[in-house]
């Protein structure tokens, strides 16, 4: 499958997945759907295929600006950074959920931070964490896993 089409394909996936986060996030589904079908399996699976298919055909390494960009000039790698941010941003956003439920901060002012995410990425956890940590009054931000 080329790469392009693999890329209209999956994130066409993620907006649903976002989607579904932003208007069911207590849906009894919704949690598994974006964690584990389309993060871990979806596009962890896509994921892999690409970087498998595509090694030894690139030139470049993780050590430079440089040496990325030359990674990022095959298509097939291109497309798996892509589903890199796709699944992270979602799983993200899938934890803000589940965490401010559990911490009873309302789904309406994490909103904002989920849409942040979703478009921003690091920018949106951001944004949660120090909604988080204001909202608890404490220094929650060091310490997301409680």
């Amino acid at each position: 499958m080329e790469p392009s089409l693999i890329f209209k394909i999956t994130s066409n996936l993620a907006l649903a997945g976002w989607i579904l986060l932003l208007t069911f996030p207590k849906w009894k589904h919704t949690k598994s759907i974006t964690t584990v079908l389309l993060s871990t399996i979806l596009f962890g699976g896509t994921y892999t295929i690409l970087l498998a298919g595509s090694f030894g055909q690139t030139q470049g390494n993780f050590s430079s600006l440089e040496g990325v960009q030359l990674l990022f000039q095959n298509p097939a790698a291109l497309t798996a950074g892509w589903i890199h941010y796709l699944a992270f941003d979602l799983f993200i956003g899938t934890w803000e959920s589940a965490d401010a439920e559990k911490l009873g901060i309302s789904r309406w002012l994490i909103l904002p931070c989920q849409i942040g995410t979703f478009l921003f990425g690091p920018m949106g956890l951001l944004a949660y964490m120090i909604l988080r940590a204001v909202l608890r009054k404490d220094l929650a931000i060091r310490n997301p896993f409680v």
